[in-house]
């Protein structure tokens, strides 16, 4: 070939056109047996490049695959940092909320300490206050004892000449006129009246300031109804009166303070004497569970209204009787109702017009066996007048600085022959004549100038030559706990004005009787119950 053939057929074929060559007669062969390893080394060539061209385009997808991957790892790794950034946020959020709240609380608490220190001042100045208060109350109520037997006792010195003289002129010699003994008995009526009203007034005061103690023991029934029967029967028999008492079961044993079940029977039965209709029946019935025991009683007498029942166990409240002919304070019920109480028991009433009353009280039955009565009974002992003939002279010493109750004294002993009496008008006094004296009985006042009734007891105690002489205590000061402070101190007996004759005469012949066998004169010690 020529050049220029040679430069056409490169161009046709690079242009992929077919190569036209001119060939010469003779050298076809020739040329295609020369031309063969040209031609197998093109299509070598050509496979190659295919090849090239596979693994390019391979490697061209690849780079996509790989962009793709990569586009995806990327959109994975924004999708993952937007979670991150919106964990973050929500944790940025949570701990925004959480310190929120913790400032809050502080916040509360912070108030509740401010709070709760006001609350502790407030309670400190309450607390404060409040001891102030008490001890603003513990005055008055000191207060209001010291006046309560301040009035006991101002009230009984004259009430016991009253009644002393009164009672003096009613058994004197000669007898008073019929006339006479009715005017007597208006005065010693009246008197008593009076003293029953300043009883109930401190009962109600003691009550009500939380200060009455009870003697808890084991109470008969049977026995009290019996010792209240005896104290009753002369009220029923002014009032033609019968008292039908039904059978009590001797079993029948409460736990109970035995002077304040009397004390409530008492008043019961005096009511119901006193209301029923004239020639009426009173009943008097008890009951019993294995917890309880009742005691009721139903009078005759015109009955309660509903509007009465409501206001019974009221202070001073006589439902209408103030008028009527029967005598009353109005505090009978109300210190019965909070004694029972006291004892754990109940009361109550049923009532029906034109029907009667009927009223009740429940105690703790007690199953333990009672103490009978007559183990604390005192021993039968002779009147001061049955000793007329009777040995030597004895000597009363009565300390007092009242004269009134000097001459009572000497009025009520005057019929005993063999009792001469000597006065003292102060403690120093009444000592020194008892030690001169040595006199067998001495009755001494509490309330004395100088030294008072305690102080000279415990002098004449620290005596050897005076300390077995019986002192008999006889005061105005009446109140529960002058009473037990008294016997406490060693007086034998414990006295009140005003004197009954018939409690005075038996305190003497006991405190005699223990000169005549030869006791000393301190009380003997208290027995359990």
């Amino acid at each position: 070939m020529h050049g220029n053939d040679k430069h056409n057929a490169a161009e046709s074929s690079e242009r992929g056109q077919p190569r036209v060559t001119s060939r010469r007669k003779g050298s076809l062969p020739a040329a295609r047996a020369k031309d063969h390893p040209g031609r197998k080394s093109a299509v070598i060539g050509d496979k190659a490049a295919v090849r090239n061209r596979e693994t390019l385009v391979t490697a061209r997808e690849g780079a996509v695959d790989r962009r793709e991957n990569a586009v995806d790892a990327r959109e994975g790794t924004a999708a993952s940092r937007e979670r991150e950034i919106r964990a973050a946020d929500a944790t940025q959020a949570a701990a925004d909320d959480h310190m929120a709240m913790l400032q809050q609380a502080n916040t509360r608490l912070v108030i509740a300490t401010l709070e709760a220190q006001k609350l502790a001042e407030q309670l400190g100045k309450a607390k404060v206050q409040l001891e102030g208060a008490k001890l603003v109350a513990e005055k008055a109520n000191r207060a209001k004892s010291e006046f309560l037997s301040s009035m006991s006792h101002e009230l009984r010195t004259p009430l016991n000449a009253i009644l002393g003289f009164a009672q003096l002129l009613e058994a004197g010699s000669p007898p008073p006129t019929d006339t006479q003994t009715e005017r007597l008995q208006q005065i010693i009526k009246a008197g008593w009246y009076l003293l029953e009203l300043i009883n109930q007034i401190l009962d109600l005061a003691v009550i009500e300031s939380g200060k009455l103690s009870l003697s808890r023991e084991s109470v008969s029934l049977i026995e009290v109804m019996r010792e209240c029967q005896a104290m009753i029967e002369s009220q029923a028999q002014k009032h033609d009166t019968h008292i039908n008492y039904l059978p009590f079961d001797h079993g029948w044993v409460a736990s109970a303070d035995r002077t304040r079940v009397k004390q409530v029977l008492i008043n019961l039965l005096s009511n119901a004497i006193k209301y029923s209709r004239q020639h009426g029946t009173v009943e008097v019935a008890c009951s019993a569970t294995p917890e309880r025991l009742r005691i009721s009683i139903k009078d005759s007498g015109a009955g309660l209204s509903p509007q009465q029942l409501a206001q019974l166990f009221q202070p001073f409240n006589r439902l209408g009787q103030e008028t009527g002919d029967e005598e009353g304070t109005g505090i009978g019920l109300v210190v019965s109702k909070q004694l029972v109480e006291m004892m754990g028991g109940s009361i109550g009433a049923e009532s029906t017009v034109g029907a009667g009353s009927e009223f009740w009280f429940e105690l703790i039955r007690d199953v333990s066996p009672p103490q009978s009565a007559a183990d604390n009974a005192m021993p039968a002992m002779l009147s001061p007048q049955a000793r007329e003939g009777a040995g030597r002279r004895r000597t009363l010493l009565y300390v007092e600085d009242n004269p009134a109750n000097l001459l009572l004294v000497e009025h009520m002993i005057e019929n005993i022959p063999q009792l001469r009496m000597l006065s003292a008008l102060d403690g120093n006094h009444g000592i020194a004549l008892a030690r001169t004296q040595l006199p067998d009985v001495i009755l001494m006042d509490i309330n004395l100038p100088g030294i008072n009734g305690f102080q000279a007891l415990k002098i004449l105690r620290d005596d050897p030559a005076t300390a077995h002489i019986p002192v008999l205590a006889i005061s105005a000061n009446a109140m529960p706990r002058d009473i037990q402070r008294g016997l406490e101190a060693g007086f034998l007996g414990y006295l009140t004005k005003p004197i009954r004759i018939k409690e005075f005469m038996l305190a003497l012949d006991m405190a005699l009787q223990r000169v005549e066998t030869g006791q000393d004169g301190t009380p003997p010690p208290a027995s359990g119950p």
